[in-house]
């Protein structure tokens, strides 16, 4: 594998990179059948996903266009919804298929394009500006990131790839035109997780990480440093590989339609998608789809056992994944038998076959069924209440002090807002102006004129017609009368927690109930599209846990190792979020954070610990901060202390029992804002 970024014109040749075989053959049977459907790469950073691909572009075969069409319509099958239709015969042209990048803040007029809706209106003109999506159309479309891009967009995306054309619709204006490409995503999980609906629109899934072989590393430096130093030279050492393996993606590409998909393959195609529980039916089509590729590319006209067993691997792993918490994999035991009991024809089953080699696992009664689940009880509950009994998670520190409760099953919570209207990025929580939603009113454009108030135009127009002299039945528009719509929707927010792990809060039972009570909260943010943070305080100082990220399930990670004991600085957590936020108005002015404080409300740390507790809270209330206070205080006596708290940070208080949406219509008016200008309702 490769990494950095290519300073010169010159591509980093495809058959230099080290390693990578799953990415390598991933994007090659897409170049044969871009039907397949396209592939999302996961890793981390600095694994050459991004060489990779710009690498690949520069082996696909050149394309014949019509002379001046933007749209690359091809000579021998022009689209007939062409804007720059219809064609005439000419002579093709011939040029290289386009590798088309989409920046991660890209605006949806970019990728479908723009029309001019004032000349439309006001000159009778369509006005058709190609976006991204024309440009890409027979090649290929890179979207670096893909999971930070906004749902609608990625959405928008998907739906192209998925029926070859884009659609552009502006008020009773329409275009569309084919857009046909290889669909490249690169994310590294870290950074947040595609939701799965979208992850089940990719074809093809491949998880890369770096090798940890010396010798392979070397190799990988060695070649980089080589092509640094003269990257036409070093273009040139692999130019011949370069252009057999685009001759095989050629031949491929030919042999493809003469592949057969049998019965047998076909059965088991499906039979291992119904075994592993895949939603739809969209797998069992990317899996058939693949297999024919897999064929081709080996130059066989006869899908075998091993390329659906190879199709699964690629098709399936991304599929699996239920919630946030989930890691894509696939079990390959549960594979390998699926395929075994459906290797044969209807003809080849039935009792008269079976014998003593059908025993075994797969082989008798139950042989068909999924492996027995194995794990821990899901409420993480014990025998004993011994912090010894306590095991972290793996990987997470053993501390002799500082037992880990495991945390509590999930469930769903009621919703927190952030009160006011904002203009944060698309999501499911709080008020505010968003490109999707509602109108609620209009006003003059801003910028380029994409959501025309109809109403609103013709109103501003109207007490001008005589001045103009209108003298027909047409309505005489001038730029000034224009306006848009302004339409609100939900945007996502910075949802911060600050976790009380102190020994208060040590008992293990009530630790598991808190923990699953953050969880569910966490699975609350990952639907609604929030960034998270976490700050935990125990013993003397607060800890930054998790910096503010949009990955949930890192989240969930550093949740269940939490360890607690300890003295309750409460002030330092709560400070410790009032210096995060700052820092976090500045990088994302936009986003509004929502605080989320988890504890008892005791403090820690001398005579004045309760009143520093409650400064702080007053710093964070005068900045119009809305919070929620999730009181985690139990027993027979309560002190009452964290409906203190969030009376000085000026948000509600809600126990763990009122967490839960099940009792959201009888908290309703419980919790309503007095100040909504600092509360979450």
């Amino acid at each position: 594998m490769e990494s950095g970024r290519q300073m010169s014109d010159v591509r980093y040749p495809f058959t230099a990179i080290v390693g990578m075989a799953d990415l390598r053959l991933g994007l090659l049977l897409n170049a044969v059948s871009p039907a397949v459907g396209g592939v999302l790469v996961r890793g981390e950073k600095g694994t050459a996903k991004s060489t990779m691909v710009r690498a690949l572009a520069g082996l696909l075969p050149s394309i014949a266009t019509v002379p001046g069409c933007r749209f690359a319509c091809d000579p021998a099958s022009a689209d007939p919804q062409c804007p720059d239709g219809p064609h005439a015969l000419a002579a093709a042209e011939e040029r290289p298929a386009h590798l088309v990048e989409l920046p991660v803040g890209v605006s949806e007029d970019r990728i479908v394009g723009s029309l001019d809706l004032e000349r439309a209106l006001a000159e009778g003109v369509k006005a058709y500006e190609p976006g991204l999506l024309a440009k890409a159309h027979r090649g290929v479309l890179y979207i670096d990131e893909v999971n930070l891009l906004q749902d609608h967009v990625v959405d928008l995306l998907l739906d192209a790839a998925a029926m070859g054309r884009s659609y552009v619709e502006r008020e009773g204006v329409s275009v569309r035109h084919a857009a046909r490409f290889l669909l490249v995503g690169t994310m590294n999980p870290e950074e947040g997780e595609l939701r799965p609906q979208l992850l089940d629109r990719f074809g093809l899934t491949v998880e890369i990480a770096a090798t940890r072989d010396p010798g392979e590393r070397a190799e990988v430096v060695r070649r980089r440093l080589a092509y640094d130093a003269d990257p036409d030279g070093f273009a040139a050492r692999y130019a011949e590989d370069e252009r057999e393996l685009a001759e095989r993606i050629t031949a491929a590409r030919e042999l493809l339609p003469q592949v057969e998909l049998t019965d047998v393959a076909l059965r088991q195609i499906t039979a291992v998608c119904a075994a592993f529980e895949v939603d739809g039916l969209r797998a069992d089509i990317v899996m058939a789809r693949t297999a024919v590729a897999l064929a081709a590319w080996d130059g066989r006209t006869e899908v075998l056992e091993e390329d659906v067993r190879k199709a699964a691997q690629l098709a399936l792993p991304h599929r699996r994944r239920r919630n946030p918490f989930d890691a894509p994999g696939l079990d390959e035991e549960q594979l390998d038998r699926t395929l075994d009991e459906h290797s044969e024809g209807p003809d080849d089953e039935g009792p008269d076959n079976e014998g003593p080699d059908d025993e075994g696992p797969g082989g008798g009664p139950d042989g068909g069924g999924a492996p027995e689940p194995v794990g821990d009880a899901p409420d993480g509950s014990a025998a004993s209440d011994e912090p010894s009994e306590t095991v972290p998670p793996q990987g997470a520190p053993a501390k002799a002090n500082a037992p880990v409760a495991a945390a509590g099953e999930p469930y769903r919570t009621r919703l927190f807002k952030v009160p006011g209207t904002g203009k944060g990025a698309q999501g499911r929580r709080s008020p505010a102006e968003t490109d999707g939603g509602h109108t609620i009113r209009s006003r003059r454009p801003q910028g380029h004129l994409s959501r025309l108030h109809l109403s609103a135009t013709l109103q501003a127009a109207a007490p001008h017609q005589v001045a103009r002299g209108r003298d027909s039945r047409a309505l005489v528009l001038h730029r000034d009368d224009f306006r848009e719509q302004v339409r609100q929707g939900r945007e996502s927010n910075l949802v911060l927690f600050v976790v009380d792990a102190s020994g208060s809060m040590a008992a293990r039972q009530r630790m598991t109930a808190v923990k699953g009570a953050v969880m569910s909260l966490l699975m609350d943010a990952y639907q609604r599209r929030d960034k998270i943070g976490m700050i935990t305080f125990r013993g003397a100082s607060a800890e930054l846990a998790l910096p503010p990220t949009s990955s949930v399930e890192v989240g969930a990670a550093r949740l269940e190792q939490l360890p607690t004991g300890g003295r309750t600085p409460l002030a330092a957590g709560l400070l410790r979020a009032h210096e995060v936020l700052r820092v976090e108005r500045m990088r994302d002015p936009h986003r509004r954070p929502l605080l989320v404080v988890v504890t008892d409300g005791r403090a820690t740390g001398g005579r004045d610990a309760l009143a520093q507790a409650g400064q702080a809270a007053g710093l964070l209330a005068g900045q119009g901060l809305a919070s929620v206070v999730l009181d985690c205080e139990a027993g027979p006596v309560r002190l009452g202390l964290a409906r203190t708290l969030a009376a000085q940070l000026g948000g509600p208080a809600v126990t763990l029992d009122e967490l839960r949406a099940e009792g959201v219509a009888a908290l309703v008016h419980a919790h309503r804002p007095v100040n909504h200008d600092r509360k979450a309702a």
